[in-house]
This record gives C-alpha cells, sequence and structure tokens, in this order.
C-alpha cells in the first residue's frame, strides 16, 4: 500500500493473465472475491460510442463519490493499434459492486473517498486502485485537457 497526501494505491498482480473475452469469469475464486466482481462488472458494463469489446488490452476507469455516494463511473480503453476510447459504466449496474468493493476499504461509518482510479491491464492481468481522498478535482477532463488525461491515467505497472 502507498499512501501520501490524501491518496491511497494498491497494486495487484495475482489476476490470471489472458487475452480472451471471458477473463474476468475465472477471476472469482481470486482471494479478493470484491476486487474480482469489480473489474467483471466494469467490463461487462463499460460501453461507448466506438469501444472494441473483444479488442481492447487496458482500461482506466474512475469511480466517482460527490457529497459521499457512489454516482458515476466513466474513463477510457485502451486498443493495441493505439485507439482511445471514452466509455462509461450504468451506475445502477455498477453500484453493488463498488459497494462490496468499498465495504472491503472502509470501515463502516468513515467517509468514502472523492474518487477512485481502477487501471486494468487484459494481456498481464495486472490491476491497481487509486484512491483519491480529498481532491475532487483529480482526473476530472476538460476540453483543454482531456489528452493528456487519458495518457496519464492509462495503466502502466512498472
Amino acid at each position: 500500500m502507498w499512501k501520501a497526501g490524501g491518496c491511497r494505491r494498491y497494486v495487484r498482480d495475482h489476476i490470471p493473465p489472458t487475452t480472451v473475452p471471458g477473463i474476468l469469469d475465472r477471476v472469482s475464486t481470486s482471494p479478493d472475491d470484491a476486487t474480482a466482481g469489480l473489474l467483471r462488472t466494469l467490463v461487462d458494463t463499460m460501453d461507448g460510442p466506438v469501444v472494441d469489446r473483444e479488442g481492447w488490452e487496458s482500461f482506466a476507469l474512475i469511480l466517482e463519490f460527490p457529497d459521499g455516494a457512489f454516482n458515476e463511473a466513466h474513463g477510457y480503453v485502451y486498443s493495441p493499434d493505439g485507439v482511445i476510447s471514452a466509455v462509461a459504466c450504468d451506475p445502477w449496474l455498477v453500484a453493488p459492486a463498488v459497494k462490496a468493493y468499498t465495504d472491503g476499504c472502509y470501515p463502516v461509518g468513515d467517509a468514502l473517498p472523492r474518487k477512485i482510479l481502477v487501471q486494468f491491464d487484459r494481456a498481464t492481468g495486472r490491476y491497481m486502485t487509486t484512491f483519491e481522498e480529498t481532491d475532487e478535482a483529480r482526473w476530472k477532463a476538460t476540453p483543454r485537457t482531456f489528452r493528456e488525461l487519458r495518457e496519464e491515467l492509462r495503466p502502466t505497472f512498472d
């Protein structure tokens, strides 16, 4: 675990690497079922105007908690050919998995983070979650910053 400046980051390697579309079907035996459930739900529900459902290699999705409650999941899908597609997940479908995940990270009664960045690499199975506890503006895309932001969010696990 890494913590500094109101942000916590977790990096994990235990999801089995594969490029098969059903990758997350086999994750439920992982030691961290809430994380596997969250990743599976994000993959199953992410959608956008130009999303290659079978050809993507990684994603970066931001879970937002304005006023202390989850209400939005959005981000980018990265393809091997360099295409970056904007995506979002239906918050009603994602909410139970987000709750299960945050219940494992935060004691009952503790304030939830402002945002959680979930990054996942499909080929290696590596993922990382970064918790932003205080900065509401972090990872906010604007017309001036969206190109830089999507590169900043691109999963790298070095």
